[in-house]
């Protein structure tokens, strides 16, 4: 076999785990040849040499060595390891691997979105049973947790496991990295139609819009309701101050967030955990999402050990007007949602105004009261966003009011 070039990718070392490491040498004669090195080689070394016969296939690769040192790799990340090496070594062509996730009906606009849990983009052995932690969405990362030498890498590894994986529930959202780089993310993710985008430091309007007729472009689609929503996330002074006209900039953003890291390095002062120092930057992303018609999502809360700081992080979160907010770590999960869920004293009493909104309404009357007491009209918006957050979040049945 005469080799021309040679590409490789993934992870090796006792350490690894769910993942592998491929080389692979295109010829121009020889064939294909595959050495496959596994613990489980015995059962599985063949399922592992066809998967990347079938890979190479795709690319239109006729004549290849290639070496894989596996690590415990579940099919697609095998398909991704070793397009990436074939890639780089020079392979052009598209190997998707064949979808086995049932695609979904695209996610609702006002779905809730308490908890988001961030899973680094490369690394396949947190994103296995992500959904059996039960976030309202789970954010394969294409950006900060992703070194740059391994971007190309997770793009495919990435699109694959929107092909092939289940993440139970949880809305399916991929962090692209800031433009231009991130338009180049699209052209692995966007085709397989993730709920939900976001976009990192985005300061601009324009660039939600480029972002949106990008994946428009994309997807053929030039007019009617979004198929992948956008999440803008805002991490500068500027991006705050353009808050507004940021959420404002298309109706496929259903969201606005923060990065509070980026953000407090942006104005030259430490992140504290009392937030004193992005109170402003957080009140107005809230102001300006409402006021849009979009959900305010805060930031991650970064000590995974402080479970206490985190209650009260979410707690004072919730007290601000966000409806949800970041996580690095499973365990996150459920305090978050705990804080941003509405109380059952909360529900009751918001059902017991709504239930007398809705009797006046019945009976033609121009003022609500509640036993011997007046509500007025913002006291009854309140409780409608109180009842129809417990409805969508599973704390009550039925419509509001009944």
């Amino acid at each position: 076999m005469t080799t021309a070039r040679a590409g490789e990718a993934g992870r090796k070392g006792d350490d690894v785990r769910s993942d592998l490491h491929a080389v692979v040498e295109i010829a121009d004669r020889g064939g294909i040849e595959v050495e496959v090195t596994s613990k489980v080689g015995g059962l599985y070394g063949a399922s592992i040499e066809e998967t990347a016969r079938s890979t190479l296939s795709g690319l239109h690769i006729e004549h290849a060595r290639v070496r894989i040192d596996d690590r415990g790799a579940v099919p697609y990340v095998i398909a991704a390891r070793v397009e990436a090496a074939a890639r780089r070594a020079g392979a052009d062509g598209d190997a998707r691997p064949e979808r086995v996730a049932e695609r979904r009906p695209h996610t609702e606009r006002h779905r809730p979105r308490r908890s988001r849990l961030y899973l680094p983009g490369d690394q396949p052995k947190l994103q296995l049973n992500a959904g059996l932690h039960r976030p309202d969405g789970v954010i394969l990362d294409l950006e900060d947790s992703v070194h740059p030498d391994r971007k190309d890498e997770a793009r495919l590894v990435v699109r694959n496991a929107l092909r092939c994986l289940d993440f139970g529930s949880a809305e399916l959202m991929v962090r692209i990295n800031q433009l231009p780089l991130g338009l180049a993310d699209l052209e692995s993710v966007a085709p397989e139609r993730p709920d939900l985008v976001l976009l990192p430091k985005t300061e601009t309007a324009s660039q939600v819009a480029e972002l949106d007729a990008t994946i428009r472009e994309i997807l053929g689609q030039t007019q009617g309701e979004p198929e992948v929503w956008i999440m803008p996330i805002l991490e500068t002074a500027r991006g705050i101050e353009n808050a507004f006209e940021i959420a404002s900039a298309s109706t496929s953003v259903v969201a606005l967030t923060i990065g509070l890291e980026d953000y407090t390095a942006d104005l030259g002062v430490p992140k504290t955990l009392e937030g004193a120092e992005s109170l402003y930057a957080r009140g107005r992303l809230v102001n300006a999402a409402r006021a849009a018609g979009v959900q305010p999502i805060d930031s991650v809360f970064g000590d995974v050990g402080d479970e206490d700081g985190l209650r009260e992080w979410a707690r004072r979160s919730r007290g601000l007007g966000f409806e949800g907010m970041g996580c690095v770590h499973p365990r996150q999960i459920r305090p978050i949602h705990e804080a941003f869920e509405p109380s059952t004293a909360e529900i009751e009493k918001a059902l017991q105004i709504v239930a007398a909104f809705e009797h006046a309404e019945a009976m033609g009357l121009g003022v609500v009261s509640l036993g011997t007491r007046m509500v007025d009209a913002p006291v009854v918006l309140r409780a409608q966003r109180v009842v129809e957050a417990a409805r969508r979040a599973g704390l009550i049945g039925g419509e509001p009011g009944s």
